[in-house]
């Protein structure tokens, strides 16, 4: 299911999280103007390698990207679920929650892959968190949906909360049956990445509480 838009409207205009999305995407052009030794091995550096792991890649890791439909799938989930998440939080805590989602992403994919060897890269676990957060402030939000039934595609307008729920649902199923299957590090996707980044940003929302007016806009309409 891929989410084509939603109806909860922001009330500020998304800054940051525009950046994020242009950072990402300059980011991706440079690792395609490399040739493919260069390429490699700058993920290889930059990118989460749990048998010799360095602190700081937590960080640069959330920046880099595998191809095309990696980089386009996570910058369309940003895109529509973080216009609303920067706008209940303001643009610095937003930016703040989003990287200490992506670093408990990391750091949870760390807990399960201890001796891997290979790269992992994405925003996709920094993007769950900010799902999470989306979970917990808008779960009655609606959410046009492209599904598809049988060979036809078709669209669905979805609570957030089903939607999301779902997502969640189909990670910890992955994730698990990556492990019984196979070692993790073979699967090709940071299924507890995404776990971790989507349970810390359920948290964090709460904790770094949101700006002034969304309670207030809250009191009045909920």
């Amino acid at each position: 299911m891929i989410p084509l838009r939603d109806s909860q409207p922001s009330y500020s205009k998304p800054v940051v999280t525009t950046l994020l999305i242009v950072v990402n995407v300059v980011v991706f052009l440079y690792e395609l103007s490399l040739d493919p030794f260069s390429r490699n091995h700058f993920i290889a550096i930059y990118g989460v390698v749990p048998d010799r792991f360095h602190a700081f890649s937590l960080l640069t890791s959330m920046f880099l990207h595998g191809g095309w439909l990696h980089v386009i799938g996570n910058m369309w989930f940003l895109w529509i679920f973080g216009d609303n998440v920067e706008d209940i939080l303001g643009p610095w805590k937003y930016l703040a929650f989003y990287l200490l989602c992506g670093l408990a992403a990391g750091l949870a994919h760390l807990a399960v892959n201890a001796g891997s060897r290979v790269p992992t890269i994405g925003a996709s676990g920094a993007i769950a968190g900010v799902m999470g957060a989306y979970l917990i402030k808008f779960p009655h939000a609606r959410v046009l949906t492209l599904v598809p039934v049988f060979v036809f595609l078709t669209t669905f307008e979805l609570p957030a909360y089903y939607l999301l729920v779902y997502w969640l649902v189909i990670q910890f199923f992955s994730g698990f049956g990556s492990i019984a299957h196979s070692h993790l590090s073979e699967g090709g996707v940071a299924w507890f990445a995404h776990i971790g980044g989507f349970l810390a940003g359920m948290l964090l929302v709460n904790l770094l509480r949101p700006q002034p007016r969304y309670r207030r806009r809250r009191d009045l309409y909920w």
